[in-house]
This record gives C-alpha cells, sequence and structure tokens, in this order.
C-alpha cells in the first residue's frame, strides 16, 4: 500500500511538473540554489544563508551557483582593504559551489586575488587563459568548465561571459583586462557539447543576458538548464525556451532560484524553477549576521555631505546630479556620464552620505576632460549609445530629445543634441566635456584623440560638489526628452 502511495505521488508530480524530455521512471534529483547580479548586497546575504540552510537540511547535496557580477555596488565591499574581501568571505561561509566570471567582477584589477581566496571555483569557457599578463595584472585562473557528482549523477557545469561586440570584450574597463582575450559566447558553448555526452545533465552558467541566452537554448538543444545572469531580468513561471529550463533574477538579491533537476537513465526528464523573495525569508544565519555587521561598522561611511530637499526618484535625475558634480570638479563646459555608471536611482529627503555617493558611483574611475568639435561631440554620443535606451548617457550642460522606434521602443531612430540653452551645436566649435575612465576609454575606440587624464576620481568630486552646495533638489530636472 505504501508502495502504491508513492508511485501516486510520483506520477502527480509528472503531471505537474513533467516538462522535461521524457517521463521519469527511476528519478535522481539534482538541486541547485542560483543567485545572479548580487552585486555585493550584503544585507541581504544572512537571508541567503538560511535559505540555503533550509535547503540543505531536506537535500545535502546542494549546489549553489552564481551567475557573476558578485560585487561592485556596495562601498563596505568595494572600498574593503582589501577590495571585495566581505564577498567573498560571506560566499566562502554560505558554501558556494562555482561562480561564473561576470564583466563586474573585473573591476578595481584585484579579480585575481579575489579567485585566489575563494572556497569555490570561477567558471569561464570564453576567456583567455592570460598567462602572458605582468606582475601588476597576474594570471587570471579560470576553468571552462567544472563536473561536480550529486549522489552519483554527473552535473557539467560550463560558464560563460558576454563580450561587448563593438569592443570585443566585457563591458568594463579595458585596463582591468590588459592580457586578456575574450571569443564569442555563443560559438564558444557550441564547442561543448562533447560535455553533454559524458554527464547526465549539462548546465550553462551564462553571463551572457537573457536575449543571448534564448538564442544559445535555440542554438544548443543538449543544454538541460541555462542560469542567466547580467541582464537582471525578473523571471517567474515557466522560462523554457526549445526544451531548455532559463532562470534569472532582478540584482541585488532581491530573489533567489531554487531548481530541481530529475534525472532518468543518463538524462534530464524534467526539471522546475521556484523563485524565492530573498528580503521577505523570515529567518537569517546568525554568523553570517555578524559578519555582515563587521564588515559594515565603517563610521566614515556615514558621515553626511548634504540634505536631499526632494527625493531623487529615477536614474536620470541622479544622472543629472553627477554630471553637473563632474562639470563641477573639472570645470568643463559639458558632461557625460555612462547611463549604468550611475547606480542607485532612488534618495529619499534628508541625508546624503559618504556611503550614498559611493553606491552611486562606486566605480573608482578617474576623471577625465575630452576635447572635441560640436562635430565630434554628437559623433561621439551617437556611436557609444549605439541608438540605445539602455545605453543613452547622462548629460551635464546639454540636452536632448531622443526619438524612439514605434516598434521597439529600446530603438533610437534620432536625436537632437543642443547646449543646455537650447541652442544648436557648432560643429566646429571646441567644447570641454567631462566624464569618467570607462566612458574615456570607450571613446578611443572612436578614434577621439584629445583626452586629459585627471588625478581625482569622479566619486570624490560628487562629495566635494554636494559638501559644497548644502542642500540639492533635483527633483523633475529632464534633461533627456523621449518621444
Amino acid at each position: 500500500m505504501r508502495t502504491k502511495i508513492i508511485c501516486l505521488f510520483l506520477l502527480l508530480t509528472i503531471v505537474i511538473h513533467g516538462q522535461g524530455r521524457g517521463d521519469c521512471k527511476s528519478p535522481q534529483t539534482v538541486h541547485i540554489l542560483a543567485v545572479n547580479d548580487m552585486h555585493a548586497a550584503l544585507e541581504n546575504m544572512p537571508r541567503l544563508a538560511a535559505i540555503a540552510d533550509s535547503l540543505r537540511e531536506l537535500y545535502p547535496s546542494l549546489l549553489v551557483l552564481s551567475a557573476g557580477d558578485n560585487r561592485t555596488g556596495n562601498p563596505f565591499n568595494d572600498m574593503y582593504k582589501p577590495s571585495g574581501y566581505p564577498m567573498v568571505a560571506l560566499m566562502n561561509q554560505i558554501g558556494f559551489n562555482a561562480s561564473v566570471v561576470g564583466n563586474h567582477d573585473f573591476d578595481m584589477k584585484s579579480l585575481p586575488r579575489t579567485i585566489g581566496e575563494s572556497n569555490f571555483r570561477y567558471l569561464c569557457a570564453n576567456v583567455g587563459s592570460g598567462e602572458a599578463r605582468t606582475d601588476t595584472m597576474p594570471p587570471l585562473r579560470v576553468l571552462p568548465y567544472q563536473v561536480f557528482d550529486v549522489e552519483g549523477v554527473r552535473v557539467g557545469i560550463i560558464g560563460i561571459i558576454e563580450v561587448n561586440p563593438q569592443k570585443g570584450h566585457p563591458d568594463t574597463h579595458p585596463d582591468n583586462i590588459t592580457g586578456l582575450t575574450f571569443d564569442a559566447p555563443l560559438e564558444t558553448v557550441k564547442r561543448y557539447e562533447w560535455l553533454s555526452h559524458q554527464c547526465d545533465a549539462t548546465i550553462l552558467l551564462s553571463h551572457d543576458g537573457y536575449r543571448n541566452d534564448t538564442l544559445t537554448a535555440h542554438a544548443c538543444p543538449w543544454l538541460d538548464l541555462i542560469i542567466g545572469g547580467h541582464t537582471h531580468k525578473q523571471l517567474t513561471g515557466d522560462g523554457r525556451i526549445n526544451g531548455t529550463l532559463i532562470t534569472q533574477n532582478s540584482n541585488k538579491l532581491r530573489r533567489a532560484t531554487h531548481i530541481t533537476l530529475t534525472v532518468d537513465s543518463g538524462r534530464v526528464c524534467d526539471s522546475k524553477a521556484e523563485y524565492i523573495d530573498v528580503r521577505k525569508f523570515k529567518r537569517e544565519n546568525a554568523l553570517v549576521a555578524a559578519m555582515v555587521q563587521f564588515f559594515s561598522d565603517n563610521p566614515d561611511f556615514q558621515r553626511v555631505l548634504a540634505q536631499a530637499s526632494t527625493p531623487f526618484e529615477d536614474i536620470y535625475e541622479m544622472g543629472c546630479m553627477v554630471c553637473d558634480a563632474i562639470m563641477h570638479g573639472t570645470g568643463a563646459e559639458m558632461a557625460l556620464q555612462n547611463y549604468r555608471g550611475v547606480r542607485k536611482d532612488f534618495l529619499p529627503v534628508g541625508d546624503i552620505t559618504v556611503k550614498d555617493v559611493l553606491t552611486i558611483d562606486p566605480f573608482g574611475n578617474a576623471a577625465y576632460v575630452l576635447t572635441l568639435t560640436g562635430e565630434e561631440l554628437f559623433q561621439l554620443v551617437k556611436q557609444y549609445s549605439r541608438m540605445e535606451v539602455a545605453h543613452f548617457p547622462h548629460l551635464g550642460g546639454l540636452r536632448a530629445v531622443v526619438k524612439l522606434d514605434k516598434n521597439d521602443p529600446q530603438k533610437i531612430t534620432s536625436f537632437d543634441l543642443r547646449t543646455a540653452d537650447g541652442k544648436r551645436l557648432n560643429k566646429k566649435h571646441i567644447y570641454h566635456v567631462a566624464t569618467n575612465a570607462y566612458v574615456a576609454a570607450a571613446c578611443r575606440h572612436y578614434s577621439i584623440t584629445n583626452i586629459e587624464r585627471l588625478n581625482r576620481e569622479t566619486a570624490d568630486m560628487i562629495m566635494k560638489f554636494l559638501e559644497g552646495q548644502g542642500t540639492v533638489s533635483y527633483q523633475g530636472v529632464k534633461r533627456i526628452e523621449f518621444r
């Protein structure tokens, strides 16, 4: 009788979740806790640890995986000495098994040391070995893939990172990847089909973005699961493409994914994903909470710089403030800040602290001044933006009317760039444009030669600007009009 009940339960499970590649007759399960784009969200790590603890009580062989961008975005982690150590220590304590390399994991040049301090391996199949790097840029010790034995089930995991097709490398400062080469992600994944014949389950740990993950699923039907990152797309329910389950969460540990793979006779016959709201989980791991408190105990970050008399309510208001600050700090009459170079999109009324600034601008970027003609400035914005909303830069001393594609509102068909007082750019006039190291490095790709590096960081300029202002309000300030 008991056997019949168990069989009936298994049958019902297959009916409800059976969207894999066939029926499961003698099933074994592999359980995975997956995260992506944590960006050093230390405050959520105690709850993530408790989730891992709870799952391990049920599934002792739980795999804990990260789809990249573990760091950058929290000064308590990024400005720690040594940089990035808090996230390494916390991930070690939680018991991560593997992480793919994300583009922001290259920030601040400390990734080789971070890898050496980690109790788990970093995976990336499409990065060159970097053995010829200098003493100041040591080799990058990563594996293309790793095979785990989960209670007799062979699980192969391949790592992949995005490559910007215009730059030929991931979206990070090129100085941080000196000596490294990057291959096209999809073509690289195709070369590992052989791994699927040696494993019972084959997983792609991808920091290549959701759209590219869907293309990979179509091109590589032998993949059983793609754990994605980079584009912060919050998926729900059954994200299945061409029979391959794809998962991804928004950034900063808002959610994690519990994935169950059911394996029978050397193949995955069922897969499902459960999305867990990390912030609403009611338990915390006490030891991890104590570690977070220790790493966050830095009074220097609590120093008040200015008061916000009105809230900052979106990334464009924040971007205007950043551009004004670097214009003020450099003396330039215009400014460009990369869209994703502003990492915080809300501040309430009240104190603006050092921590806030280092969260808004966490990259340690030096300030630069570009000397450009009006025509060069227009062409730079056109090429740098890729004519996409998600890449159109924040502006200082400038205004833009941007026309969108009616069929694809993320695409830009044209834009009109003018000075702050509404005058057209003089194509031959010389303008001085303040920006940061990341944009300046990208400018070299467009053959802009008049670039001056200043010996100050943009974050420092923002702090000085706020201290000088005392009170700031950018509510309703818009320099880009989308139509």
